[in-house]
């Protein structure tokens, strides 16, 4: 285990002397930064120990049992040898009552059928990639692959396939969606990381559903009226910042699901945080655009983003040494790392240093907390999301609504839109309801009662074909709509039937802009998710009582994982998105673009999509959406707006013919999903053959033909071709 962290001392001493007090003032912090590394490693010695001395104990009281049981047995033999009156001392349990859950009818078994491709890139003949960007032709790029085994779906590629290879391992979904995201919140820290939290929703191999809830909280020390004298304060420094929760969440899942020991899940994470990886558009984009000077200025952030002084860019290979030292002391030792102990001393004292209130006491309290998902009933499917403080509600109330319309064709599309955004608008004018459950009194009976049928009939006979309505509306009483930021949203999937559909942030991009500065975590910016009294926003919305800051509270979210089954049972599609209030809406329309229109997830996230939450008032299109589509709803009365792809990334696992197809979202080029690849310009086709005969897959780009030879062995392999990666 690595106690100390990287710092270029060589450059601090063998430096000239400073020039002026500028440098003096640089050269003191680094100094500092170097002292509070070498206090850190020490309590990191400390901790280490006293968790040895803890495992050792463990593990001798696991010996004593197994001997315990070792004799037990024996017993058990000799009553069989010699049956006593009494019967055997020691009985062994029912086989039948200790079998493990076995693997339902309705998914596939046949691991040796686990097919996957992943590279969401086309390919000249020559072997150079051809980016095709978002804004451009997004809406003819599909990214998706196929498998009969699992599937990952993140906005990461290479996090997708570390998912991939920990279900070769003997992982399953559990496994696979903590090892990914851990990588994603590796490699773009911009939008997540275990400084941060959010929501997931689990379907289980039997087919019952679980929501954890692992959404930030406010620190203890933490008022209403804090933030109302300047609001900046609850978007950057360390009052901005809610207890993290992203890893109490994975101990649920793992605890409650997972397969593989904890260590082996968070190894592949710390690669490429050690060894490096390569910046991609996405991460180059952000760290150069105006407002993120932070990432060179600072020497906290220095380190990983300006190590030799000039800010990294596209191409570059970036390390995160600090983080995953973190991410391997916890996979040593479990989730209390982070949260007691050196770790929670120094990422207190960061915050406070930064101005803000957490303790070390706000992270030990800190759990995860097992909430009961939503669940309605859509035309053939159960869909299920999850509740409050999350907004699934919201999600599955616009769907109660367009059930009553014939929402598959495209014939009269015009008005198949006009109603989709006006669902949308009712929708959301129910959301300002939503908070806390601990804290908002009988949340979870307005939930219920916004998923009624007549609810939804009550609305929809306010819905016109023709015009919109006023916003009042929508939103009588004008209450602030939550405007929220960030967020990565990922799907595992197993052929058990275990599904996890998980979206995690730390808010806006690299969250508070505080980082711990002995262990690389980007701490979040969630208090801006509450509301404070006595203000209103630019349009004159007044925030609403139901997501007033609170000790201890958890802010509402607009996330809204989202899973369909067939009314057998049948898992079928199971997604979600990023893009803060954006959220909702993508959902909304992913799911109608599945259920109700019959396209594949690929297909589904390539659509278009449009935007309307009230307020601000305005529908954004972007935009290759049909040109009369949008001039019938400005006609119609909505402020349109048209912008550019990307407002929302989604993320996918659709189950159908006995093979999952994993789809990432085209709007971020370096989006993956592992599980045939296809897209409009690109086909490649990998069969896979048991006999251990060579099998040749052509490649079709632009008329012109590739193959590849490749042979098939009994254990899985990996072959390199060019920019294509297959695993046979």
């Amino acid at each position: 285990m690595t106690l100390t962290y990287p710092l270029d001392m060589d450059t601090i001493s063998s430096s000239s002397p400073p020039s002026g007090l500028h440098q003096l003032d640089d050269d003191l912090q680094q100094l500092k930064l170097a002292l509070q590394q070498l206090d850190f490693a020490l309590q990191q010695l400390d901790f280490a120990l006293h968790q040895q001395l803890d495992l050792a104990l463990q593990q001798l009281d696991l010996d004593l049992q197994q001997l315990e049981l070792a004799g037990l047995q024996q017993l058990e033999l000799a009553s069989i040898r010699s049956p006593s009156a009494c019967g055997p001392l020691y009985k062994a349990p029912d086989p039948a009552l200790a079998q493990s859950s076995t693997t339902p009818s309705n998914m596939p078994g046949i691991r040796s059928a686990f097919l996957l491709a992943s590279a969401f890139l086309a390919w000249r003949a020559d072997g150079s990639p051809v980016h095709i960007r978002g804004d451009e032709r997004f809406n003819t790029l599909q990214q998706s692959t196929h498998a009969a085994y699992g599937a990952v779906a993140t906005d990461i590629k290479t996090c997708s396939d570390i998912g991939g290879d920990i279900m070769k391992q003997g992982g399953n979904a559990a496994d696979a969606m903590i090892a990914s995201c851990l990588c994603v919140g590796t490699i773009a820290s911009y939008h997540l990381g275990i400084g941060g939290g959010g929501f997931m929703l689990v379907r289980s191999p039997n087919g019952t559903y679980d929501m954890i809830d692992f959404r930030e909280s406010a620190p203890a020390a933490l008022n209403e009226t804090m933030y109302v004298a300047d609001i900046s304060t609850s978007l950057y420094g360390g009052l901005a910042s809610g207890v993290p929760g992203e890893l109490r969440g994975f101990e649920a899942l793992h605890k409650k699901y997972g397969q593989l020991p904890w260590k082996d899940i968070f190894a592949p994470a710390v690669k490429p945080g050690r060894e490096g990886f390569i910046i991609q558009d996405t991460l180059a984009s952000i760290m150069h655009s105006s407002g993120y000077e932070f990432l060179y200025e600072q020497p906290t952030w220095a380190i990983d983003f300006a190590p030799n002084g000039t800010l990294l860019g596209l191409n570059d290979t970036m390390t995160r040494k600090r983080y995953a030292d973190t991410l391997e002391t916890i996979g040593k030792y479990g989730a209390d790392a982070f949260y007691n102990g050196p770790m929670a001393n120094v990422t207190a004292k960061a915050i406070q240093d930064a101005g803000g209130i957490m303790t070390a006491a706000d992270l030990a309290n800190y759990t995860a907390v097992h909430r009961d998902p939503l669940h309605i009933t859509y035309r053939d499917y159960d869909l299920y999301s999850t509740s409050a403080p999350s907004s699934g509600g919201i999600a599955l109330f616009a769907r109660k609504i367009l059930e009553g319309y014939n929402m598959s064709g495209i014939d009269n599309i015009n008005v198949t839109t006009q109603r989709l955004v006006e669902a949308m608008k009712f929708a959301y004018g129910q959301r300002t309801e939503l908070g806390d459950p601990n804290f908002v009194y009988n949340v979870s009976s307005f939930e219920t009662e916004i998923l009624q049928e007549s609810t939804a009939a009550g609305l929809r006979a306010m819905i016109s074909n023709t015009h919109t309505l006023n916003s009042t509306a929508y939103d009588p009483f004008s209450y602030e709509i939550l405007w929220d930021h960030g967020t990565s949203h990922m799907v595992t999937a197993d052929n058990s039937g275990l599904v996890v559909s998980l979206t995690t942030t730390v808010n806006l991009y690299f969250g508070s802009q505080v980082m711990v500065p002995e262990t690389g975590v980007v701490m979040n910016d969630e208090m801006n998710d509450f509301f404070s009294p006595g203000s209103s926003n630019a349009f004159g919305y007044v925030p609403t009582e139901a997501n007033f800051i609170r000790p201890g509270k958890r802010p509402l979210s607009s996330i809204s994982p989202t899973i369909a089954q067939f009314k057998n049972g049948t898992f079928y599609v199971a997604l979600g998105a990023a893009g803060g209030s954006r959220i909702i809406t993508s959902n909304i329309q992913n799911l109608w673009h599945v259920l109700d229109q019959g396209m594949s997830a690929s297909k589904a996230l390539a659509e278009p999509r449009l935007h309307d939450q009230i307020s601000p008032n305005a529908t954004t299109f972007e935009y290759s959406y049909d040109n009369a589509t949008v001039a019938y709803l400005a006609s119609a009365g909505h402020n349109v707006t048209w912008v550019a792809p990307g407002q929302s990334i989604a993320q996918a696992v659709r189950y159908t013919n006995g093979m999952f197809e994993a789809a990432a979202d085209p709007r971020r080029l370096d989006s993956g999903a592992l599980g045939t690849l296809h897209m409009d310009i690109f086909e490649a086709y990998m069969i896979a053959m048991g006999n251990g005969n060579a099998i040749k897959s052509r490649c079709t780009v632009n008329d012109r033909s590739i193959e590849f030879l490749t042979m098939k062995s009994q254990n899985w392999t990996v072959q390199q071709f060019g920019s294509a990666q297959s695993i046979k």
